[in-house]
């Protein structure tokens, strides 16, 4: 009998590519200048996976946005309720149907060292 392998995990930049893409479907923001929404989201996101302040973040994308620009998008932002209710359901969008329907038990590794995410 024959098993067929599939990759059962995302790289580190996949990863990156579906969390942005995910955002930029449900949570698009407006945006003025060169630089682009998924500029804004990797610096976001950039942050919040290195554990870094924004500033780092967004110094380490060139022709971006600066930490204070992106803070100022964010002071923008009218209801953090909404804002949550939005993440909500972008991330429940892209769970499988499968999974979506029943109970099912779950183990978390939480690893707290910052992954090496490029952007």
């Amino acid at each position: 009998m024959k098993i067929k392998t599939e990759k059962a995990a995302l790289t580190d930049q996949e990863t990156r590519k579906e969390v942005i893409d995910c955002l930029l479907e449900y949570i698009p923001l407006e945006t003025k200048g060169a630089s682009s929404q998924e500029d804004l989201y990797n610096i976001i996101i950039g942050a919040a996976s290195q554990i870094d302040s924004v500033e780092n973040a967004a110094k380490k994308l060139k022709k971006s946005y600066s930490g204070k620009t992106v803070r100022n998008y964010l002071a923008k932002l009218e209801s953090f309720k909404q804002l949550e209710n939005q993440l909500n359901l972008a991330l429940i969008s892209k769970l499988p149907r499968r999974i979506r329907k029943g109970k099912h038990k779950l183990a978390i590794d939480l690893n707290l060292i910052p992954s090496a995410w490029k952007a």
